[in-house]
């Protein structure tokens, strides 16, 4: 695993320098003020206010949606695994004058970094994360650690489903069953083209780990800690692009004519930490 995760870092680190510069994040709009927030609308809607909480951001890459959640009210802490990531973060953070922290830690060893015994009113995980982890359950247990009683725990999320099928190299609506929809101890490797922001960016050299993860699996691996699965919402949309589906006019990609609406291609899920009796 250990091999694994310092690929991953690597890719991720070289990703961080691609994504600053890229249309896909437009970062300078929201320096400016242009794009002041990046949290979508469903999100806020579903999280509610956060004015006054504390927020714990996981796998939160650069900071943009971490600093948005800032913007929103939260007071913010961020983690991700990647270096690069984490400096460009706290650089980012400096230059809007948003207070924030950030660490760097693997997911898995932030317990034992990050010092917090009163926990987080709010843990939060933004898209395209589940697929990077090995061990959804020790996820789960993370996610547990980090939650205030009362606190609450919330996910958007690609879904299971879309990630079986192959998304590079299709035509819209070719659903080509290619990737397990279950979890499996062998990550998925392959070599990387450019990134999801930009695919024409040089990549030479890096190589890439996945893994699948059910849905069923996320929602038990939860609630298997104790917590309380509020809602599930599953969307027939996805916010990035998959070759096999079509932007819409509202930024999001759904399949095809009248495929539209037939599978899910992302999901939510909110979670509580019940109150100590």
């Amino acid at each position: 695993m250990d091999e694994y995760l310092a690929s991953n870092r690597r890719v991720w680190d070289a990703w961080t320098r691609i994504h600053l510069d890229s249309a896909f994040y437009d970062v300078d709009s929201f320096r400016d003020g242009e794009r002041p927030v990046r949290i979508r609308d469903y999100e806020q809607e579903e999280v509610g206010d956060v004015t006054g909480k504390t927020l714990l951001h996981l796998q939160c890459h650069f900071g943009l949606d971490t600093l948005s959640w800032a913007r929103l009210g939260a007071t913010v802490t961020g983690a991700d695994f990647s270096q690069e990531g984490i400096a460009a973060a706290r650089s980012l953070a400096e230059e809007v004058a948003i207070p924030a922290t950030f660490v760097c830690a693997d997911l898995y060893d932030l317990p034992a970094v990050l010092d917090r015994a009163e926990g987080f009113d709010i843990v939060y995980t933004s898209a395209g994360v589940l697929g990077w982890l090995p061990d959804i359950e020790g996820w789960a247990h993370v996610v547990e650690h980090f939650m205030k009683p009362g606190g609450l725990f919330y996910i958007a999320e690609g879904h299971p489903v879309a990630m079986a099928f192959e998304n590079e190299g299709v035509e819209p609506g070719e659903l080509r069953l290619q990737y397990p929809y279950w979890t499996h101890r062998e990550p998925i490797s392959l070599e990387v083209h450019g990134s999801y922001a930009d695919r024409q960016a040089p990549t030479e050299g890096l190589i890439e780990h996945g893994w699948d993860h059910g849905l069923g699996e996320i929602v038990t691996a939860l609630a298997q800690t104790g917590l309380r699965i509020d809602f599930l919402h599953e969307f027939p949309f996805s916010i990035w692009n998959l070759d096999f589906t079509v932007e819409g006019p509202d930024g999001r990609f759904r399949l095809p004519g009248d495929m539209d609406g037939r599978l899910p291609l992302s999901f939510s899920l909110k979670a509580t930490k019940p109150l100590a009796s």
